[in-house]
Parts: structure tokens; sequence; C-alpha cells
């Protein structure tokens, strides 16, 4: 199945905004008719803010920073499963999939059930420290606009400790995914990347964000190192992998309000350094375009 988004909304249009409202839930219930063709009986949608849409109108939980217009709920209103379970959660790590993130938050994992058809996951960013690396790189580069601050602040002993943080979280994505398996083990396992934040050409933009010179090209190459670091783990384990990135080139965050994905310091529609609506329509397309 690889229609887009629009296409598949087109067909299943007379279910569409019934499922919508059921990802809102965050709970299983049961749709009156299911979409002919989407294949698709039980959805459930892990993972952390890239998967919430922190700071996207509307947000139906604000302990979860989840949006009504998050990738789920759009893959869900164009598949129209019978049964969605949304519980994407803000500032979720691997951890939060088998212990409760907060008092409304339980494990992740209790969503799934041996008749989910279908997972999609994000996760990894705050395993390795996502908001902190932000934090620091931001502030340093303050400091020294024109050098690498931030980098050499994770290697100054000789060794890119944040390189070798990203290394040491692949066996956490695989133990997500086993762990989904383990659950859900008829359901087809999709795991999205992240989508750019910075210029993937390397360079910065300091009148929108205080990232340095030199460090806009390292960053650059700890994301996509994050991101295949997820993709080996989901391939090793038959799940799919979902490059969010390659689209997503030219739309960063130095990118002005319209082109962008995703939201510069200074946000609006989302919360910093995460992806807008317009970033969540094209992550679920993205999602969309690897269900068949």
């Amino acid at each position: 199945m690889r229609l887009s988004l629009s296409s598949r909304r087109t067909r299943t249009l007379a279910t569409a905004s019934a499922t919508a409202a059921l990802v809102a839930t965050a709970g299983f219930a049961g749709s009156p008719a299911v979409a002919a063709d989407s294949g698709v009986a039980r959805y459930v949608a892990l993972g952390d803010s890239y998967a919430s849409a922190a700071g996207v109108p509307d947000q139906v939980d604000t302990a979860c920073t989840r949006s009504s217009r998050n990738y789920p709920s759009l893959v869900s209103a164009a598949l129209a499963p019978a049964a969605v379970r949304d519980v994407t959660c803000g500032g979720a790590t691997t951890v939060h999939l088998t212990t409760s993130q907060n008092a409304s938050a339980p494990p992740q994992y209790d969503a799934l059930s041996a008749d989910t058809d279908l997972v999609t996951l994000t996760i990894g960013g705050n395993d390795v420290g996502f908001a902190d690396i932000i934090v620091r790189c931001v502030a340093l580069g303050l400091l020294n606009p024109s050098g690498s601050p931030c980098r050499t602040t994770y290697t100054w002993t000789g060794t890119d400790t944040l390189a070798r943080t990203i290394d040491n979280a692949a066996p956490k994505i695989a133990a997500a995914v086993d762990g989904i398996r383990a659950r859900a083990p008829q359901a087809r396992i999709l795991v999205t990347g992240y989508p750019a934040i910075m210029p993937d050409d390397g360079t910065n933009c300091p009148s929108v964000v205080s990232i340095a010179k030199k460090d806009a090209p390292w960053l650059r190459d700890i994301h996509k190192r994050l991101n295949s670091v997820i993709a080996k783990q989901a391939a090793d384990r038959g799940a799919t992998y979902v490059d969010t990135y390659t689209k997503s080139v030219g739309h960063d965050i130095c990118k002005p309000s319209g082109t962008r994905w995703m939201e510069p310091l200074i946000a609006s529609g989302a919360a910093p350094f995460h992806p807008n609506a317009t970033g969540e329509r094209a992550m679920a397309d993205a999602v969309l375009a690897s269900v068949d």
C-alpha cells in the first residue's frame, strides 16, 4: 500500500474523522467500519515527543504533549483501523516502554496485544540526551559562534563521547523492537528515524539559533549516526525502518516559516527543535509509504 496521505484520506472519508477521535483518546475503541484494503485492524503508536507532536495544536494530552495532529493520528485517519491506541509521550525513553512515565502514562508496552497488527515506534533521541545536547550547544554557541565549542566538550578526551553514547544506545533500540515482537508477534513494526533539524549541507543560521559554525556539521553527522543506529537495529530484527530524514532536507529550522518542518528555538506551532504540523504530516506520509 503506497498511496499518498491525501489519496488514502479520500478513500476512507466515511471513517477518517471518527478514527482521528479514537486516536486522541489513547485507548482501544472499535470503529463501525474498516477502510477497504487498509489491512490494519489494530494499530498501536509508541514513542517520544517527535511522535506525540509536542506543542502542535491541539494538545489532547498535556502530560504527554500529545497532539490531535501527530503523525499517528494522520496514519490512523488514512488507514482507518478498527481500533487504535496512541500512547506516544513527550520525554519518553526506551525505559518508558516497560515502566510508567507519569501518573497518566503507564508502560507503553501495555498498549500492545497479541492481535495488534501494526506498530509504529519513534524512540532513541531521549536515550542519548537530545534535550541536553541542544541546551549545551545553543549556550556554548553564544560564547564562540565561529568555532566548535560544543563538539570540543564532547571530544576533549580524544574520544567523541556523544558518538559513543549513540552507539551504546543500539542494544536499547534492539530490545525495544524485541519487546514489541514478544507482545505483538503478528504485528508489522515500523521504526522511524528523526527528520533533519539543522541544514544537511552543514551550515548554520546564527540569526535563528546560536549553534556555532563548526558545530553545525558535527551535529548533522551525530544526527545521521543516530538514525543509522536505529535503522540497523530495526533491520536486524525484521522491522521496517522508516526514513523521515531524506525528504525533510531543505525543511530544517534555518528555513523560513512556511518552508520549515522543524521549529527553531523561538518556535511557532510546535515545541522548539520539534516537527510542526507540516513536519508531522511528512512523517505520516513516510510511514504510510512503508505500509504494505
